[in-house]
């Protein structure tokens, strides 16, 4: 043992700094303090690379590093987001038998109904939150309800059953993407970019978001199409779907890769269409207890709303704001809104039609390409959002994703003292480092690449010969 700690001595010493940056991170930090919130990033960020960098070999080391740091936030509050206050709610509508699409937090408190604590809820989730309709899948309704169930009243014991459901999600990303790493032939150390990223720990189970859990399903997906389980992946990725909506962008992008798996088209696109109506079945058994015309009326509403009126932490959409304001004189939201996801769908439909995908590194990298893509052109991208194309990017020779995954706590400096107001300086800053090191990886990384794969061939002929 004592020779044990000698030898890991450092690591041991990192751990054990990151345990009281993250301590301070749960406990002592305020959103609106920037400069704190920066520096415990940063150092958290320094501390996660150097740890994976140097025990790449030791995965039991690394595995429960994850699992203590996570341990951390157990007993907190999330303090970076208030969205968990409406997650609560929502748990507690329908454990009371009432569809939480159907009423706004605002509209059921004036009809004179009540749940427990519902003010000190509505209080917490905010303006914005309280008055629309709830846009959360049935996958997340169901967690949200099982919390309300164990915990009963306690907002704290509701929180703490929501981050051991997103830990348990977290190491079956960690499991079904140590498998899918062996199949591509990666090294399994590559999962630990995501598994130690405090991005992922502190947005997910500090913070509450639950793309953990649509990540591990989505992962779960990906690796049951590498073994050929064609029917546990398309009912993955139907759970996926509806633990959060954005895997939809995926299913046209299978085409390029069926196409390659089977002798002839015809025996593809056959087994494409069962894996879809696989996918949609999942999907629709799991929405079919909300169901009903006030359901679709309110859910596709308040996702309009997310694409015409919210606006954070853009990039080409700011861009095509600002020329709006300095030609027309305003703000072109209302119609860009509806325009750019056109546009990122013919995109996708581009990728699936005309890009092959003669294996899954390929399709991973596909899709690692389509959601960027899509990020590029929101007019809304919280951190959270990347926990998707961060978990792709592992898969791939790409890590401009970790970049980002550091970049994006440029973000937090809209939530300042006096109320929001984002910085478009640091927005800026943000997206030109994020696409000048893709560039930088696609230009140079690439043609070294192309260089070693031309000097095999070449080792190769001349052995032949």
């Amino acid at each position: 043992m004592r020779l044990w700690l000698q030898l890991h001595r450092i690591p041991l010493l990192m751990v054990l700094a990151s345990l009281v940056f993250y301590g301070s991170f749960a406990y002592q930090l305020e959103r609106s303090d920037f400069i704190k919130l920066l520096s415990l990033y940063a150092a958290l960020f320094f501390l996660f690379y150097k740890l994976v960098q140097t025990n790449a070999g030791n995965f039991n080391f690394l595995f429960w590093t994850g699992i203590t740091l996570r341990a951390v936030f157990i007993f907190s509050l999330p303090n970076l987001s208030q969205d968990f206050y409406r997650f609560l709610w929502d748990g507690r509508l329908l454990i009371q038998g009432i569809n939480p699409y159907l009423f706004t937090p605002d509209s059921f408190a004036s009809l004179g109904m009540t749940i427990p604590q519902g003010q000190e809820l509505i209080n917490g989730m905010g303006t914005l939150n309280a008055s629309n309709y709830s846009n959360y899948p049935p996958v997340l309704q169901f967690c949200y309800a099982l919390a309300a169930l164990l915990a009963g009243n306690s907002v704290l014991g509701s929180v703490i059953v929501l981050k051991l459901i997103l830990i348990a999600a977290d190491i079956g990303t960690l499991l079904f993407g140590k498998k899918l790493l062996e199949k591509l032939q990666l090294p399994t150390h590559h999962i630990f970019w995501f598994f130690l990223n405090p991005f992922i720990i502190i947005e997910l189970t500090g913070n509450l978001h639950f793309e953990g859990v649509m990540v591990f399903f989505l992962v779960g997906a990906l690796y049951f199409i590498a073994v050929k389980k064609w029917l546990w992946s398309a009912v993955f990725l139907g759970l996926s779907i509806t633990t959060k909506l954005i895997p939809l962008l995926f299913l046209p992008l299978l085409l390029p890769y069926f196409r390659s798996q089977f002798p002839s088209i015809r025996q593809a696109l056959k087994q494409l269409s069962r894996y879809y109506m696989v996918v949609l079945l999942t999907v629709a058994l799991l929405f079919v207890p909300f169901l009903s015309k006030a359901f679709i009326e309110n859910f596709s509403a308040t996702l309009s709303l997310y694409f015409t009126s919210f606006e954070f932490n853009a990039s080409v959409y700011y861009l095509i704001r600002w020329i709006g304001f300095e030609t027309v004189g305003w703000n072109l939201i209302g119609t860009v809104g509806k325009i750019l996801p056109v546009v990122v769908i013919v995109f996708i439909l581009y990728l699936s039609f005309f890009k092959k995908a003669k294996d899954l590194s390929r399709l991973l990298v596909l899709m690692l390409f389509g959601i960027c893509f899509y990020y590029l052109l929101s007019t809304t991208v919280h951190p959270w959002y990347l926990t998707v194309p961060l978990v792709l990017s592992i898969f791939t020779r790409y890590r401009f994703l970790l970049v980002w995954s550091f970049m994006m706590v440029l973000s937090y400096s809209a939530y300042g003292p006096g109320g929001f107001q984002e910085n478009l300086w640091l927005v800026g800053l943000e997206y030109l480092v994020v696409m000048g090191y893709f560039g930088w990886e696609v230009v140079v990384k690439g043609e070294v690449v192309c260089h070693a794969m031309q000097s095999r061939s070449s080792e190769g002929g001349s052995s032949v010969l």
